[in-house]
């Protein structure tokens, strides 16, 4: 999943080499936490949080295929 996330983040963002991505995994839900550029922020969240809604709902379709709970976080 961490490889998922930081393959769409480096398609959206001009800076791919600014994409961090940590994944902190928990018994039954795993925390993705996407860091991009600062300039890059609006580019993942898109207009009205589009991008960031699409990117949460391929989280969850995999997620529950494997019975875990992924919430991404994108941090400054």
């Amino acid at each position: 999943m961490k490889g998922l996330v930081e393959i769409i983040a480096k398609s959206l963002v001009d800076d791919a080499d600014a994409v961090e991505v940590e994944l902190v995994d928990g018994t039954h839900t795993s925390v993705i936490k996407l860091k991009v550029a600062k300039d890059d922020i609006g580019k993942v969240i898109g207009k009205k949080g589009a991008n960031a809604n699409a990117i949460r709902t391929i989280l969850d379709a995999v997620g529950g295929k494997m019975n875990k709970r992924y919430v991404l976080e994108i941090l400054e």
